[in-house]
């Protein structure tokens, strides 16, 4: 079988002889550490993709993707600015909400809160609230029955269950013989959720059947807002200027990009310079490489010499060296990605089972929004990794291989 000189000589070099082990084992280190910094940066990364991917969770299943009112907080006629809606492609599907401010009372306990006023069939479109559902159903929600959804924190704030009449106190004010007086009324617990801890939905949101709302804040017929599913949550921005475009002047549309969009783009940010960083680890391995492939020429002065007698290039010789550093880059990234993607698949795993051993708790849900160690493996990430790994070492053959290329034969030969 035929096979490139080159080819054919750097392969035997790689090979350990009785006189260079200590270069081989200087080869095996290189590999080694080029396979840590790969392994490293794949796992790292897909950790902070699962936390990436839990957090966009949280909020992608409470915040619509686009909101729209007007500048007073009052929309008229919700159901022929839905019909406008609709007539959009982007949109997928829309709500009302009316929402405000409020305390909840209840056995002595009063926490403030942010309350939306919904139906229930049309926010099932919008949200995941009706699937987080720990007790009772989103259906619950019938007009004229005051009844309320809470989120699991609040309601044990409250020490509020199932069933349980929770008062309702609003900022709006209602003029009575004794005096201005605020508005409040009594709600019955139906139903309590649990979104997850990091964003407050648990501690801070509750829901109620939208006509009890409009009542309870004094809005008639109106309503405060719609809120807006589309098909693709990150164009959200580009859809958002489109509608402005089409829709009333006085229209106000906010977007999830416009409350969370700096959250997301730190941990967009931590995770860029976290691969730098890590990428630290490969160019010392890649560094190692160089000084492994020094000694090699300086041990190989003498082949050199016999190969450049016999009429090899400066070019073959330089492809010679660079064949044997780059199989080290080959070898290196390849057990690095292979055991990356493994310990990626498994850290969640075995991040449980060092919590189960040493009786630790390694992450708290109140800190780092789960209580677990999730991971995601994005599969470009790796095709980055590998490609930079890879890019790194061939670097690191370079001058070596350049060096080997320039040597004198005569030189290298007087003295042997």
């Amino acid at each position: 079988m035929f096979r490139p000189a080159s080819l054919f000589i750097g392969l035997r070099y790689t090979r350990a002889k009785r006189r260079n082990h200590f270069i081989s084992f200087i080869s095996v280190v290189s590999i080694l550490g080029i396979a840590l910094g790969v392994m490293v940066l794949i796992t790292v990364l897909s950790v902070m993709n699962g936390f990436d991917r839990e957090i966009q969770k949280r909020v992608f299943d409470m915040v619509p993707p686009i909101t729209l009112t007007n500048s007073m907080g009052n929309l008229a006629d919700w159901q022929g600015l839905q019909n406008v809606l609709s007539e959009f492609p982007e949109v997928k599907a829309s709500a009302p909400y009316a929402t405000g401010e409020v305390l909840l009372s209840y056995g002595g306990s009063v926490q403030p809160a942010l309350i939306y006023g919904v139906l229930p069939t049309e926010e099932k479109k919008i949200s995941e609230v009706a699937n987080k559902m720990q007790l009772g159903k989103f259906s619950n929600l019938q007009a004229g029955q005051f009844g309320i959804i809470l989120g699991e924190n609040l309601a044990n704030l409250l020490n509020a269950n199932m069933g349980d009449k929770v008062t309702v106190v609003t900022p709006q004010v209602s003029l009575s013989p004794a005096g201005v007086m605020p508005r409040f009324k009594r709600f019955t617990v139906v139903g309590i959720f649990k979104v997850g801890n990091g964003f407050g939905f648990d501690r801070g949101v509750g829901f109620i059947q939208l006509t009890d709302a409009q009542k309870l804040l004094g809005l008639g017929n109106n309503v405060t807002g719609m809120h807006i599913n589309i098909n693709n949550v990150y164009a959200a921005p580009q859809i958002a200027h489109h509608l402005a475009t089409q829709l009333s002047p006085s229209a106000s549309i906010m977007t999830w990009a416009d409350q969370f969009g700096e959250f997301f783009h730190a941990i967009q940010l931590e995770k860029t310079m976290m691969f730098f960083i890590l990428m630290l680890i490969i160019a010392v391995a890649a560094f190692n490489l160089v000084s492994t492939l020094v000694m090699v020429v300086n041990e190989k002065q003498a082949d050199i010499a016999i190969l450049r007698t016999y009429g090899a290039t400066p070019r073959m010789i330089m492809a010679i060296f660079i064949v044997q550093g780059g199989l080290v880059g080959v070898f290196g990234t390849l057990i690095g990605v292979l055991s990356g993607v493994l310990l990626a698949w498994n850290v969640t795993t075995i991040a449980d089972w060092l919590q189960h051993i040493f009786h630790v708790q390694l992450l708290s849900s109140n800190v780092y929004f789960v209580n677990y160690l999730p991971s995601h493996i994005e599969w470009s990430d790796v095709i980055k990794i590998g490609v930079a790994a890879l890019v790194l070492s061939l670097l690191a053959t370079i001058y070596p291989a350049w060096r080997a290329s320039k040597m004198d034969p005569v030189e290298s030969l007087r003295y042997e």
